[in-house]
C-alpha cells in the first residue's frame, strides 16, 4: 500500500472509531461512561484532524515533515503509578451496565481492528510511513487498556488494568 492510500485508509479507521465512541456517548445516561466516550471520541476527531493536515501536506509536497501526535493518554509510567494508587481503593460498581459494557466491547473492536491495521503499516511501509503510523499504533494500544480497564470495572471482575483488585482466596 502506498502512503497516500494508507492515509486515506487511516482516515476512514478513525471515523468509525470516532463515530463509534460518540454514538456510545449518546446512548449512555452514566454520567462517567458518557465522559468517558465523549473524551474518546475528542481523541479520535484529533487523530482524524492530524492525518487530514499529513494527506494535505504529502498531496502539496510529497513529503512528510515530522509533526508531533499528542494524544490524551499519560506516560506509561504515570498509568502504572495510578493503577497502583487507584486498585485498592476503588468503588465497585452497583447495578446493571448492559448497555455500556455492549459499546465499551464495540469500541474495543474498533480500537483492536484500527490498531491492526496501523501494525500492518508500520511492518509494509518505508520509514517516513512507519514513523507516522508507529505514534498511531502505540496510541490505540492504549485506547485498548483504557477501554479493557472500564469493561472489567463494569463487569466486576476483580481486576483493573489487568491487575487483580482482590484475592478469592484470601477472602
Amino acid at each position: 500500500m502506498k502512503l497516500e492510500e494508507a492515509i486515506k485508509t487511516a482516515i476512514d479507521y478513525e471515523i468509525r472509531v470516532r463515530d463509534t465512541y460518540r454514538d456510545a456517548a449518546d446512548g449512555t445516561s452514566d454520567p462517567k461512561g458518557k465522559r468517558i466516550f465523549e473524551v474518546l471520541a475528542g481523541e479520535e476527531q484529533g487523530h482524524v484532524d492530524y492525518l487530514e493536515s499529513r494527506l494535505t501536506e504529502w498531496r502539496k509536497s510529497g513529503a512528510l515533515k515530522p509533526e508531533a501526535l499528542g494524544t490524551i493518554l499519560p506516560s506509561r509510567e504515570a498509568i502504572e503509578a495510578g493503577i497502583h494508587r487507584v486498585a485498592s481503593s476503588m468503588e465497585k460498581q452497583s447495578g446493571s451496565h448492559d448497555r455500556e459494557l455492549r459499546m465499551l466491547e464495540k469500541a474495543m473492536a474498533a480500537e483492536i481492528e484500527t490498531g491492526d491495521f496501523y501494525k500492518r503499516m508500520v511492518g509494509e511501509l518505508d520509514e517516513e510511513g512507519r514513523n507516522l503510523f508507529a505514534r498511531f499504533l502505540e496510541i490505540e494500544e492504549g485506547h485498548q487498556t483504557l477501554v479493557q480497564a472500564e469493561m472489567d470495572s463494569l463487569k466486576g471482575t476483580g481486576f483493573w488494568f489487568d491487575m487483580q483488585e482482590f484475592d478469592l482466596e484470601k477472602g
